[in-house]
């Protein structure tokens, strides 16, 4: 019989004595003992065959945290499928979220499409116009199919409930970009990627086997789906595992889950922290221990600093170290994470006037956090970390051509190694081939530098950047700017950028600064949020730089931003 994948090794042999912890929405936790959630996805996996899913086929779930999830996500490997997640709507209008999960579907071209109550209408709608036959099912629909009679053998020794064993070069996991702009593009991320990133990531944190896991982030993102549900699971570590809806309306009952015998381990973005220390009450932080917390992986954005020193001035009261931040870097082409740093985190403060693209970056401070406090807009970088032997990662920085640089000087971050993904799915379009993936190695478009041993990043420096998660594609962004501006497309563009450490967009549009400023402003935190950093620079036409082609030249346009080489107006917001 064919040996399982470490990943669902454990959905037959259950350990009866951990399990996951559900917030609801009255304050408490359901339990799920590890033996249940096994059976819930042996059953759903039976009811995914009988509805015709078969090894090797994709099926699409748009569902929110709790134990139906949890069981079709196992279910679906169960079968030897892939998993791939859909995000629920949010911020954007049921057309332009259709629109969005129209794209996915078509290159995902699934089996299956399962979809909880609440989202089964706009998942029905967005099916139609993908062409896809039939409609959503219901989870409840997926596990009455398992047998007709609704009677289902729940013993893993059944023909009906054995787990598939898959080839490890098959795909677990088609992980589609999770932004509201751009197309969407799927990463087939394999059994092996996911393997080795697990072990990659269990050195990070220390792990140790009887570690609890506690988390809030959205399971359709690779950070919350890989980092803190699938990784915990396969090691049948207790996990409590929040809503992030249930997150923002009370921060503190994730901290809670910290206390000594409880989650030794989480991950979060930056701005969870800030948040936090602005919304827990210091009476309520006076019944909370957070000597319990060992470790907290944070990314999905630009690393800020001064967010960490903030809450870890707040929370140094009821237990918190600063110690336990690590500070990672990682994409979904890599699997998820590529380094991460341990204490004590070091920053640094470049001359932010003076970088330039394959040149020697000049470090003007270097602190340890934690040492002061950091304020917020200062120009810190934090520390990432650097592979270690017995990684399987290997990290080079190369300039504009591709060649290395030597440390210290600022490129483009390479990653090669065994969590890189095969590619991105082409889907039923068939598509041409990334050239970000190269010979095995992965160009990231992410800028950075190394210095003292330590990867320092800058993140997109051009077409896209990362906001609390979702990737932001700046070419989407263009003709909306000329709309709101009056103005025809090609006179306007948009370039990401990082200002002084923090994530943020320059628009260039050739004009002569007037009323359309205050437009395209409104337009952008309307549709970016109060966040990242804007820039404004009107000129005349030529302002926007293309190749012979047509193509706008991005980075070279942030190049000139920052040698002051624009005959153009300025304005930072």
């Amino acid at each position: 019989m064919a040996v399982l994948p470490p990943l669902t090794a454990w959905l037959t042999d259950p350990h009866a004595g951990r399990g996951v912890r559900l917030a609801d929405d009255s304050g408490g936790w359901t339990y799920v003992p590890y033996p249940e959630l096994a059976a819930a996805a042996r059953r759903a996996a039976a009811g995914m065959r009988s509805a015709g899913v078969r090894p090797g086929d994709v099926v699409c779930l748009l569902m929110p945290t709790g134990l139906p999830c949890l069981a079709a996500l196992f279910g679906v490997w169960a079968v030897g499928a892939t998993i791939s997640p859909l995000p629920p709507p949010s911020f954007q209008t049921d057309d332009a979220y259709v629109e969005h999960i129209v794209a996915v579907l078509e290159q995902a071209a699934p089996a299956l499409v399962i979809a909880s109550g609440e989202f089964g209408d706009l998942a029905a709608r967005a099916m139609t116009r993908a062409g896809l036959p039939g409609r959503p099912w219901t989870p409840q629909e997926i596990t009455a199919e398992a047998v007709p009679d609704g009677v289902v053998p729940e013993g893993p020794g059944s023909e009906a409930h054995r787990p598939v064993a898959p080839p490890a070069e098959s795909i677990a996991l088609l992980q589609f970009t999770s932004g509201s702009t751009g197309r969407p593009r799927g990463v087939r991320v394999s059994w092996r990627n996911l393997t080795a990133n697990r072990a990659l990531q269990s050195r990070l944190i220390g792990w140790k086997d009887g570690d609890g896991f506690a988390s809030w982030l959205p399971l359709h993102h690779d950070m919350g789906l890989i980092g803190c549900c699938l990784f915990p699971v396969a090691s049948q570590s207790d996990l409590w595992l929040m809503r992030p809806d249930q997150f923002i309306r009370d921060p503190a009952r994730w901290l809670d889950c910290f206390a000594p015998g409880r989650a030794a381990h989480s991950a979060a973005p930056s701005f969870a922290f800030a948040y936090a220390a602005r919304r827990v009450r210091p009476r309520r932080l006076d019944e909370l221990d957070l000597s319990g917390w060992r470790s907290v992986c944070v990314g999905a954005e630009a690393v800020d600093p001064a967010a960490l020193s903030a809450f870890a001035r707040f929370a140094a009261p009821a237990g918190f170290s600063p110690d336990a931040y690590v500070p990672s870097y990682g994409l979904a082409e890599n699997t998820l994470a590529v380094t991460g740093a341990a204490a004590p985190l070091v920053i640094v403060r470049p001359d932010w006037a003076a970088l330039r693209m394959g040149r020697e970056v000049t470090v003007e401070d270097t602190a340890r956090l934690g040492d002061g406090e950091v304020e917020p807009g200062s120009g810190w970088l934090v520390g990432h970390g650097f592979p270690q032997d017995g990684d399987g990662v290997a990290v080079r920085i190369l300039d504009e051509d591709g060649a290395p640089v030597p440390a210290g000087h600022l490129g483009e971050i390479a990653v090669s190694g065994a969590s890189v993904a095969p590619g991105y799915h082409a889907g039923r379009e068939g598509g041409p081939d990334s050239t970000r993936f190269l010979e095995g190695e992965l160009r990231t478009a992410d800028a950075g530098f190394l210095h003292d041993g330590q990867l320092f990043v800058l993140g997109r420096m051009g077409d896209s950047l990362k906001l609390r998660g979702r990737s932001v594609y700046v070419d989407d962004l263009d003709a909306k700017v000329a709309a709101a501006a009056g103005l025809d497309r090609d006179r306007a563009a948009v370039v990401a950028l990082n200002d002084r450490g923090r994530a943020g967009v320059a628009v260039f549009v050739e004009a002569a600064p007037g009323p359309w400023t205050e437009k395209v402003t409104e337009m952008l935190r309307a549709e970016l949020g109060p966040e990242p950093a804007l820039t404004l620079v009107a000129g005349r036409r030529g302002l926007l730089k293309r190749t012979t082609s047509g193509k706008l030249r991005r980075r070279h346009m942030w190049q000139l931003l920052q040698e002051g080489g624009l005959e153009a107006v300025t304005t930072r917001l």
